[in-house]
């Protein structure tokens, strides 16, 4: 098992429209695909309030690639992709990590 932690520094005040977005679009779509969410976490302390974090649960890399990419290509999401951000990018950019649980962490 692995986990890919996502973090999407989003645009000035776009926060919102991302969680309502997540809400509203994203987690049915990623249901259908077969995602796998750990947990979403905002940012009460730290570089930017302006982030949202979450962690997905993968098999392997494999499973991720053909995942994302189904999910990418869905014209679902692409509508909704473009209706949300039809007053602009609501995502500045986005960083993620590929983590490993050791021998000791409550998740395996």
């Amino acid at each position: 098992m692995m986990y890919e932690m996502r973090i999407y520094h989003c645009m000035p005040g776009r926060l919102p429209d991302l969680n309502q977005r997540f809400e509203s679009v994203t987690l049915k779509l990623w249901e259908k695909h077969g995602f796998r969410q750990v947990g979403f976490w905002t940012t009460l302390v730290g570089t930017s309030n302006q982030d949202l974090t979450y962690l997905l649960e993968w098999k392997d890399m494999a499973e991720r690639e053909r995942v994302f990419a189904a999910f990418m290509s869905d014209p679902e999401w692409q509508k909704a992709r473009a209706e949300t951000e039809k007053n602009g990018p609501i995502v500045a950019s986005i960083s993620n990590s590929f983590l490993a649980p050791t021998a000791y962490s409550r998740l395996k």
